[in-house]
């Protein structure tokens, strides 16, 4: 008597969980083996898409029926034949391989002898057709998927800081997470104001709540949904393309791009800095030995009554230099004091930042023209390269290049010009942020001395911009920030002594300028900004 085995397949653990399919199938191929009396072996249930046979029943048929070769059944039944597969070429190989041990595949309701050769025509038929719908169907998927992108639409599991919601008409959105998209504006600002490395950050927020991988981190931090826009990726004959979304953004674009100079290096940022720590090293990582012009480390040697700590050079590189960890930390301090503003000198800081203020915002027109003189040349260059291209003396894709460059500038100089427009219109007060700033710099070796770790390096981050070299007595500062600087001019002044000799100064680098007005009249706005919002970052 003829032996069979039933393969019973749907597509997902749905359809075989709640579905009527696998029980339908199931009571037409028994009735099927009853009326042409055939033993029944085994019924397989699977619940894989057929697109290939790849899937894990099927393989274990396989193994039984490689070791049997065939001994224990000689047909494999299944209703149709796009239960058995769903991919062409797959199938008939697979149909060859069963042969070879002596075993038949067949569909009960497309029965097919394939020893007649005209029949393998029929069955070419029943296999292309659910092949070609499969294809159909994703094709209808991926152009509405497109299409969806195209009109701004999110497509998928929203990303870190928003939430996938659902209309009363069933479309999907998204929105922002009120817990998540406060910490992934603070994660693209952070990475701009250049205090922390990019991972450091991400292990901050991590300890936050925000768990997010590094993988993760940095496809999402170029992820130009956040400042609302939707990526439609190139495809055929059209090229990728950014289009406004439909969804709210959390950062602005002059911030997402400004990120992306940061991790592309096009945008060199001041200072990042190692996050763990040990308590009693707040300078590790600011450090530099004078005598050999390395990084200093620290690290804690075990004693008879516990440990020591030390900063010293690293590996065998270095000098061999060992300070004492509690002295550098008090002389750090120490140093601190010289940022402070001196007593009587707020008003005449306020006034300094104020006058700075105005001619700041008297020249942005002077900076807003060289924008626009800047876009207008781009212009001019993009029709000169339309003009080359048509008098075919510029290769086409020499010109694709050209222009796809020269629109990613043009882009960035109309966000930047809107921006400062918008600037412009808002007549800022500066006198809170300022009182805000002054009490904030009036506390810097209060902060120093009783904030944890990460307060100390904040503080530390906020003023030195390079690392500090030290001799094994003093300190000597590298560039250093606009409002530390300012303060130490002003207190250079005030310090004087009535005799015209002057008090011992502080060894600076050549790399900070001189005292004088100059400088403080050149102030850029990212330096401006920094004076006066001080407090936020200390």
């Amino acid at each position: 008597m003829t032996v069979a085995d039933l393969y019973i397949r749907v597509s997902t653990d749905e359809q075989a969980d709640k579905g009527y399919s696998q029980r339908d199938q199931e009571e037409r191929l028994r009735k099927y083996c009853a009326i042409n009396s055939i033993d029944i072996r085994k019924v397989i249930f699977e619940d894989h898409s057929a697109k290939t046979f790849n899937r894990p029943q099927w393989n274990s048929l396989l193994a039984e029926l490689s070791k049997s070769k065939g001994k224990h059944t000689s047909l494999i039944l299944f209703t149709k034949w796009d239960r058995f597969s769903r991919n062409t070429s797959d199938a008939y190989q697979m149909i060859g391989r069963l042969s070879k041990w002596g075993i038949e595949p067949q569909a009960v309701e497309q029965p097919l002898n394939l020893e007649i050769s005209e029949n393998k025509i029929m069955l070419a038929f029943y296999l292309a057709t659910p092949e070609v719908e499969n294809d159909r169907r994703a094709l209808n998927v991926k152009q509405g998927m497109r299409r969806a992108r195209k009109e701004g639409r999110y497509m998928g599991r929203a990303p870190y800081g928003y939430d996938n919601k659902t209309r009363e008409d069933g479309s999907k959105y998204i929105v922002p997470h009120p817990k998540e998209s406060p910490m992934m504006r603070w994660i693209f600002q952070s990475i701009v104001d250049g205090v922390f490395a990019p991972d450091q950050i991400r292990k901050m927020v991590n300890d936050k709540g925000l768990m997010i991988s590094k993988s993760n981190f940095y496809r999402e931090v170029r992820n130009p949904v956040y400042c609302g826009k939707i990526v439609v990726k190139q495809y055929k004959d059209e090229d990728e393309q950014l289009v406004d979304g439909q969804h709210e953004p959390i950062i602005s674009e002059v911030l997402f791009y400004d990120v992306q100079d940061v991790l592309s290096e096009k945008k060199r940022v001041l200072r990042v800095q190692a996050v763990k720590v040990c308590a009693v090293l707040p300078l590790k990582g600011f450090l530099q030995c004078d005598k050999c012009d390395r990084p200093l480390t620290g690290s804690g040697s075990k004693g008879r009554s516990g440990f020591y700590y030390y900063y010293h050079a690293q590996g065998a590189y270095g000098c061999g230099c060992r300070y004492k960890a509690d002295e550098m930390n008090k002389e750090g301090a120490k140093m601190l004091k010289k940022y402070i503003p001196a007593a009587g000198m707020i008003e005449l800081y306020k006034t300094v930042v104020s006058d700075i203020y105005r001619i700041y915002k008297g020249s942005s027109h002077v900076g807003r023209r060289e924008i626009s003189e800047e876009i207008s040349k781009l212009n001019a260059k993009l029709a000169n390269a339309r003009d080359m291209l048509f008098d075919e003396k510029l290769d086409h894709d020499d010109y694709k290049i050209m222009k796809r460059e020269c629109e990613e500038k043009l882009k960035r100089l109309e966000l930047v010009l809107t921006e400062a427009k918008v600037q412009n219109s808002n007549q800022l007060s500066i006198d809170n942020m300022l009182v805000k700033a002054i009490e904030a710099l009036s506390k810097l070796n209060e902060l120093f001395l009783d904030g944890d770790i990460l307060k100390k390096r904040e503080v530390l981050g906020s003023i030195f911009r390079e690392k500090l070299g030290f001799d094994g007595l003093d300190y000597r500062t590298g560039r250093i920030s606009e409002p530390a600087k300012l303060i130490f001019q002003i207190n250079k002044e005030l310090r004087r002594k009535k005799n015209g000799k002057e008090c011992k100064p502080l060894h600076l680098s050549r790399s900070v300028l001189r005292a004088g007005i100059e400088p403080a009249l050149r102030l850029r706005e990212q330096d401006f900004k920094s004076c006066v919002s001080t407090s936020s970052t200390i």
